[in-house]
């Protein structure tokens, strides 16, 4: 069973966003259950600070020893900070994807977005848990 911590927000696509101490800035990652379906992460290819994007863009990809996937923006905004340990350190992701192994910081653009995404038991709800 994966884990689903609350206060969390998810996307069917298997994105998290987490809350950070900048009102309007919030870390995403890949979900516990992502990462369990992709098994050995062995590579990340994320974007620079600066880079925009909108809801649902693609903002980089994982690279597992069985697939390559790419990652989705769950909200619109700026990258403001990137998880450079993921460079050396991809297995993060498979080891505490809810904590270092975050991929980016994003400053969003329209909050009211938030309220697409789904909450830890919504979430549970789609995988079936």
């Amino acid at each position: 069973m994966s884990e689903i911590p609350k206060g969390l927000l998810y996307t069917e696509d298997h994105e998290y966003v987490k809350a950070t101490d900048g009102s309007d800035v919030v870390a995403i990652g890949i979900t516990d259950y992502a990462q369990g379906e992709l098994g050995d992460i062995v590579f990340i290819e994320l974007p620079k600070v600066g880079a925009r994007f909108n809801k649902h863009d693609v903002f980089g990809t994982v690279e597992a020893v069985k697939a390559v996937s790419e990652l989705y923006s769950p909200l619109g905004g700026e990258v403001v900070e990137v998880n450079d340990r993921l460079d050396k350190e991809p297995a993060l992701v498979n080891t505490t994807p809810y904590g270092d192994g975050w991929m980016i910081k994003l400053r969003v653009e329209n909050a009211s977005e938030k309220d697409a995404l789904l909450n830890a038991d919504a979430y549970a709800a789609q995988l079936g848990q």
